[in-house]
């Protein structure tokens, strides 16, 4: 976009001193916005010409304050004109601010990032859940990792951002830090916020994320079939932890609770539905959105262990559950112990739940999506895609099945 551009020097003869003289002002316009600064000299006033912005006349003081304003001008010319080149946006305000050096200092990426942060972390539990805060200072890590890795420095101003900083910080966290790629690009949008925070405040004359867009890929999500299932709730373990972890893991596989619900999961949790039955009724962790769930029979007999045992009857919590790490670690003890060959993590037990446990069942996926706690509908439709996955892949065995028979002359016929 071209700016208009223009400026002049003026005195206020209505305002000039006893000897004449009045104060000498250089106007800039830009795109009809004004911005007026005192040039701290000082002009006779019948000596002065509007049209010219100077002194008239050859006098040794005509002379030496005319050579002044030229120089001013010059420097004026060489601030708009580097504002060009540099595709800055420009303004009369910040022409006035770089002439007289009051330009506000280079805001720095990472001390931008770190203040968002500190807000965040003051609005969990409000605004925002804890382990969006983790991820807000997991990204900031890895920008500052790549920031002295590629630049050898511990931060850079913000307008050096552009899209190739962009590019490079996603290949640095894909090679690096061997981010999966929907890893690598959720870390940048979290960066992209504050990229649109510098944006908004004018730390910068553009948005580099203009022409980047977010393409996640969609991941085939491993699920536990029926037989899966029924092969951990069968299987009996003499090591009291592995027990645990199997039991609460099938919990959440009949319940679809993440791992940071399960883990608070408490009694006032539990309540009495609509149907005369319990449900469990709790806001979600990641989302702060409610999840309403009947309890099926599977999870109140866990309910039902736990709450007899004496060395967790007193508790508060309704399950004895270890920390995230830990719970991972034994699934996959418990996973060769079952011969299931698939990498068995505790956010599985929720794909379980969304597919096989209830859109596999005829669920209407409207009731999984509340169940789940999902905002939108959207997110819960990948599942069913999981599911129509599931279908043609059973369709495949019966087309196989139903063989096609050459009969007399190529006549063709169908059998079961």
């Amino acid at each position: 976009m071209k700016n208009s551009f223009s400026f002049i020097f003026y005195i206020k003869r209505s305002k000039a001193d006893k000897n004449g003289k009045a104060n000498i002002y250089l106007r800039i316009t830009v795109n009809g916005k004004r911005a007026e600064l005192s040039i701290l000299r000082k002009a006779d006033i019948n000596k002065w010409l509007p049209s010219a912005g100077k002194l008239k006349g050859n006098s040794s003081e005509s002379q030496q304050l005319n050579r002044y304003i030229d120089s001013i001008s010059n420097k004026v010319y060489k601030i708009h004109q580097k504002l060009v080149e540099e595709d800055k946006t420009i303004t009369a305000l910040k022409i006035r601010n770089l002439l007289n050096g009051k330009e506000k200092q280079n805001r720095m990426l990472l001390e931008i990032f770190q203040s968002h942060n500190l807000q965040v972390k003051k609005l969990v539990g409000k605004d925002f859940a804890p382990g969006t805060l983790e991820r807000y200072k997991t990204a900031k890590k890895h920008l500052e990792a790549f920031i002295k890795l590629e630049y050898e420095e511990d931060d850079i101003p913000v307008r050096e951002v552009n899209h190739k900083f962009i590019h490079g910080f996603e290949y640095y966290l894909k090679t690096e830090r061997n981010c999966s790629h929907n890893t690598a690009i959720k870390y940048i949008t979290n960066f992209k916020k504050i990229i649109r925070i510098a944006y908004a405040n004018d730390w910068i004359s553009k948005d580099p994320f203009f022409n980047w867009k977010a393409r996640l890929k969609i991941v085939d999500r491993e699920f536990l079939s029926k037989e899966e299932i029924q092969k951990l709730i069968e299987k009996e373990f003499s090591i009291k932890r592995l027990e645990q972890v199997k039991d609460i893991f099938v919990f959440c596989c009949f319940t679809g609770l993440s791992y940071a619900d399960v883990k608070k999961l408490s009694k006032n949790d539990i309540v009495i539905g609509i149907d005369g039955d319990r449900w469990i009724k709790t806001k979600r962790t990641k989302t702060n959105t409610r999840s309403n769930i009947p309890l099926l029979k599977t999870p109140e007999v866990i309910l039902e262990k736990y709450s007899s045992s004496s060395n967790f009857a007193n508790s508060d919590y309704l399950l004895p559950v270890l920390s995230n790490q830990k719970m991972n670690a034994y699934l996959k003890e418990i996973a060769d112990l079952c011969e299931i060959n698939k990498n068995l993590t505790f956010h599985l037990a929720r794909h379980t739940f969304a597919t096989t446990v209830t859109l596999t069942n005829g669920v209407p996926i409207e009731s999984v999506s509340k169940m789940l706690g999902h905002k939108s509908l959207k997110t819960t439709q990948h599942y069913a895609k999981i599911i129509d996955r599931k279908v043609s892949e059973d369709m495949a065995v019966l087309r196989a099945k139903l063989n096609v028979n050459k009969v007399d002359n190529n006549r063709k016929e169908l059998y079961l």
